[in-house]
């Protein structure tokens, strides 16, 4: 990687947001700032929800098509607005390219949330879902101790690098069966707000809207991807569920229906 190359500072960035989680027109509009910001005779880019296609003309030379696949990862909204602020600041003059670099780097070292504080998190989340549905407070503390079981789960999933779908559908299934498991026994009251708020953390909410908001900015073949992968999670999910509820209901006499 030339750090003394512009172009390839602006790739870098665009890179950062796009597996971020950032939406097309922002990592696009952020490539095009950081190229005029550093004078490049001629830059164009095109960008996909997964890939990034760049040409441009630096200090006189050429620089053929690059294309380059970026994979989907955990979102991470500090990281794109590090990058935002970064090219601000670009485009106040503020940064040599090897500075910018630089900071780049501390920003894709910038860490997710702790195991323990995520585990909180999905925990408490849960727990203040299943309540705002409509749950009791018995409810709300299975979805809190269902969003325990599904944060360490996912946590292992990733590490062993499941695919997005079976992971989705099979965390789904997990916090299902958990929930049912403290519904049967006589500790929860709704079987259904019980599992409403063990699987929020689960909904592509950040997909689905980024989509929209890629439709809104024109951006409709990116807009669509991230759309059907929205649509695609959501049925993962929804099997997960539907399976476990229809086996244990029909293991238990329609105990849970």
């Amino acid at each position: 990687m030339d750090k003394t190359s512009a172009l390839e500072l602006s790739f870098q960035m665009g890179e950062t947001l796009l597996k971020n989680g950032a939406e097309i027109s922002r990592v696009q509009e952020t490539m095009e700032r950081v190229a005029r910001a550093y004078e490049i005779d001629t830059f164009d880019v095109y960008v996909l929800t997964n890939a990034i296609f760049a040409t441009g003309i630096e200090r006189g030379v050429e620089h053929a098509a690059r294309l380059k696949h970026v994979p989907s990862t955990t979102i991470h909204f500090g990281r794109i607005m590090a990058v935002n602020q970064l090219s601000r600041e670009i485009a106040q003059g503020r940064h040599t390219v090897a500075e910018a670099f630089g900071i780049l780097e501390g920003v894709g070292d910038m860490p997710y949330s702790a195991l323990p504080l995520a585990v909180l998190a999905c925990a408490v989340g849960s727990a203040c879902f299943s309540y705002l549905f409509g749950g009791s407070w018995r409810d709300a503390s299975i979805a809190f101790v269902c969003g325990i079981a599904l944060e360490f789960y996912l946590y292992g999933a990733g590490r062993r690098g499941l695919s997005k779908f079976l992971t989705n559908l099979s965390a789904s299934a997990l916090v299902t069966f958990c929930g049912a498991v403290f519904f049967l026994i006589g500790l929860g009251e709704n079987m259904d707000k019980i599992i409403i708020g063990s699987i929020i953390r689960l909904v592509p909410g950040v997909a689905l809207t980024t989509s929209i908001r890629d439709f809104f900015n024109g951006d409709y073949l990116s807009g669509a991807i991230r759309m059907l992968d929205a649509v695609l999670v959501g049925g993962c999910i929804a099997v997960g569920v539907g399976v476990v509820v229809r086996l244990l209901s029909l293991m238990t006499g329609g105990a849970l229906l």
